[in-house]
């Protein structure tokens, strides 16, 4: 999975020249999976990786739900490979209409899977989760494209009890793009740097 991302250019990493996050951080790598959608064999790959776990680390539950944006055409395949109803989560409520935030039918069933296409702090993730169990859903855990594997994000999906499932992280990433030499040795620290602490790594942009 990992090299599918760097041949794609899914994920750039530029340590000298860093990226801006919404947050503020500055940070060395920049991760946009909705590239794959773009590469029928990576968009394969992801699905039937994504119905292999789900299948024998979850067993199959009543729904697929995926995360609005990112997640929600992977979550649709997965959902079509196992023959199972589909529904997403908005990052919030609409604020007309049915004022929904999960959108689809839910007296399909009550277990489901979440598909997300990046973790990075877990926030916007386990908003998902938390929404699906206020409309009495029993989320059986989450598959995602890539994390980064910070610290915040794995004690803040054990709070919540929720297990995550990631087809490739950015230790196994930065091993391959330095095996593709993507990267440098010279690059390695900055990468390791920034992945100890990336709030404080560079300085924190103000907007």
């Amino acid at each position: 999975m990992a090299e599918f991302l760097l041949q794609i250019k899914a994920v750039k990493l530029s340590p000298k020249k860093p990226f801006i996050w919404a947050s503020g951080w500055k940070s060395p790598i920049y991760c946009d999976n909705r590239k794959t959608l773009s590469y029928p064999a990576v968009r394969t790959y992801i699905r039937q990786q994504f119905v292999h776990i789900i299948n024998s680390e979850f067993g199959r539950p009543d729904m697929i739900a995926g995360v609005a944006t990112g997640g929600i055409a992977h979550g649709a395949l997965v959902a079509h490979d196992l023959g199972l109803p589909f529904i997403y989560v908005r990052s919030g409520s609409k604020e007309h209409g049915l004022k929904n935030q999960v959108e689809g039918d839910l007296t399909v069933g009550r277990s489901v899977v979440v598909v997300e296409d990046l973790v990075s702090t877990g926030g916007s993730s386990l908003k998902a989760v938390e929404a699906l169990r206020e409309e009495g859903c029993e989320v059986k855990g989450m598959v995602s494209i890539f994390t980064y594997g910070f610290d915040e994000a794995t004690k803040a999906f054990a709070k919540a009890k929720v297990q995550l499932h990631s087809l490739t992280n950015y230790s196994v990433l930065i091993e391959q793009a330095l095996q593709d030499e993507y990267i440098t040795e010279k690059d390695l620290l900055p990468l390791n740097e920034w992945r100890k602490d990336p709030a404080s790594w560079g300085g924190v942009v103000k907007a």
